[in-house]
């Protein structure tokens, strides 16, 4: 007799059960979903769409509903396509069970060559068995051979009316252009961590479990915006729980530190206290934590501490008790943005060496006495500040040893007043360029340059399309140094006067056209026939 235990349904795992069967049960996909809604209500779909994205944001998934909405023949059997597929007819159910005849899924990953793709393109020279279109779905496209893309375009261009391609890839920059160019191109996007918390949150109550704020804003952290890689992570924390889900079990199930622990750590470091952040670092080391995620919490709180200083975020970091809260406020009014900007440079750096360094944990040691250490360096604006005033260079932060300071040479520095050079017109400023040897920038504002408005320190005008982009960016770097005040330069899509050149090219047309009128040189034209006016030249 078969034990009860046995009998039950096997286990699947949160990705798949709750998988999205319709266009509506997509979160976080609101444009694509509306572009393909409204193609098949209007009967505008083409034959063939190429869906881009991160892993886990709902391709293949867009892929079968797409296959479902475009066969769907409703509960009597009478329907036509529709963006909300029925779900109980035939085609419907088989499609979803894996099981239709007339819709095709392939793994590029694995079927790589020029004779797969014949075996597709052969099939297509057939009508549907059971359904409205035959429907390729081809997951991982970007890994299809040269060849056997070559072999897919005519196919692609002119598929029959009863066909439909539906390609899938992660790398679409390793797609043919000449692919691309014969689809649809729909990008889904990263997914937003608050709908990912309020969606986990939805599938946590279904299961029967619950699940504490903090370990659901790690989860949705640690998804990096794929649905499918958040549900793996929600499953594996159900399966370690028993009907609670608490934050200290998705730290240790993600391998992370503990988030009181990185806040003493920052704090040890900012206050310039190398033993007291060493021994912090060294007692979760010994805990199992791995160094190299110990520098990416730091960066975390280091882009969070950034963040809320410029307020551009108001909420509270996550897993700090209500005095922590206080004091990492406190802690965020009293540094001051470059010393945060220093911050993030030394644990980026260090992020970067310890990855490539013999022991991580000697390589994170180094960077964060790197940290403590910052407050000894003053500030770019206190060397100034303290070379035009004869003052004492202090540490940028809050104490600093008496026998570390100096005195500044009693004999203040000359500062030598900048001089400015006046630009009164725009062919000043490409004299300017003349004699500055810069000849391809004057070439491009002779000869691409709409101009629009000019004054002393701004200028703006028009490019054409075949500048290059960083073309505004040198122009005002290079002018901010050659004349010793800041410029700005403005582009826009207004018309502007025409450029230089074309300026030069009228004048030359209209004297042109009066030298023709000029009796001598009509006489000079009959004297040798077929003379034409080849150069004119300006003599002074």
């Amino acid at each position: 007799m078969v034990s009860s235990s046995l009998q039950k349904s096997p286990h699947r795992v949160l990705a798949r059960k709750y998988r999205p069967s319709t266009f509506q049960d997509m979160i976080g996909q609101d444009g694509m979903v509306q572009v393909l809604t409204n193609g098949i209500h209007m009967g505008r779909l083409p034959h063939a769409f190429i869906l881009t994205g991160i892993r886990g944001v709902g391709k293949t998934t867009t892929a079968r509903i797409i296959a479902r909405a475009l066969n769907c023949i409703g509960p009597d059997g009478q329907g036509d396509p529709t963006p909300s597929p029925c779900g109980v007819c035939e085609h419907c159910m088989a499609i979803a069970e894996d099981r239709h005849i007339d819709v095709i899924e392939m793994d590029a990953a694995s079927r790589t060559g020029v004779d797969d793709v014949r075996d597709i393109i052969e099939g297509t020279r057939y009508k549907a068995v059971s359904a409205r279109f035959k429907v390729y779905i081809v997951d991982e496209v970007h890994m299809l051979s040269k060849n056997a893309f070559n072999a897919f375009l005519k196919t692609l261009e002119e598929p029959p009316p009863h066909v439909k391609f539906i390609f899938a890839t992660t790398e679409p920059r390793k797609v043919p252009e000449t692919v691309l160019s014969r689809c649809m191109r729909l990008q889904l996007q990263r997914i937003d961590p608050e709908i990912l918390i309020s969606y986990f949150a939805d599938i946590t109550v279904k299961e029967g479990m619950f699940i504490e704020p903090a370990a659901l804003a790690l989860i949705a952290r640690a998804a990096e915006g794929s649905v499918r890689d958040g549900l793996s992570l929600l499953d594996q924390a159900m399966t370690l729980c028993e009907g609670k889900i608490q934050e200290i079990t998705v730290l240790d199930m993600l391998g992370l530190s503990d988030r009181t622990f990185v806040f003493k750590l920052f704090k040890a470091c900012i206050q310039g206290i190398p033993e007291e952040a060493l021994s912090h670092f060294h007692k979760v080391y010994l805990a199992g934590s791995d160094p190299l995620m110990i520098l990416q919490d730091l960066l975390d709180f280091t882009h969070w501490i950034m963040l809320k200083k410029s307020q551009v975020i108001t909420g509270d970091y996550p897993g700090l008790n209500e005095e922590q809260r206080s004091e990492a406020l406190s802690v965020v009014s009293s540094l001051s943005f470059p010393i945060l900007s220093r911050c993030w440079q030394v644990l980026l750096k260090g992020l970067t060496e310890a990855a490539l360094a013999p022991s991580a944990k000697q390589a994170v040691e180094i960077t964060l006495l790197r940290l403590c250490h910052l407050a000894d360096l003053p500030t770019p604006d206190k060397v100034i500040q303290s070379l035009k005033e004869n003052i004492k260079v202090t540490p940028a932060s809050l104490s600093l040893p008496s026998q570390v300071s100096r005195e500044i040479p009693s004999a203040p520095l000359p500062v030598q007043e900048k001089k400015i050079v006046v630009l009164n017109s725009f062919e000043a400023l490409l004299a300017l360029c003349d004699e500055k040897r810069e000849m391809l920038l004057k070439g491009y504002l002779e000869n691409e340059a709409h101009l629009i408005s000019y004054k002393q320190g701004e200028i703006h005008m028009r490019f054409r399309s075949s500048v290059p982009k960083d073309t505004a960016k040198r122009l005002r770097d290079l002018l901010t140094l050659w004349t010793g005040i800041s410029w700005n330069v403005r582009i826009s899509d207004e018309q502007g006067a025409p450029t230089i050149r074309e300026k030069v090219d009228k004048e030359r047309r209209e004297i042109h056209n009066q030298l023709l009128e000029d009796p001598l040189i009509q006489t000079a034209l009959t004297a040798f026939p077929g003379a034409e006016i080849d150069y004119i030249e300006d003599h002074p």
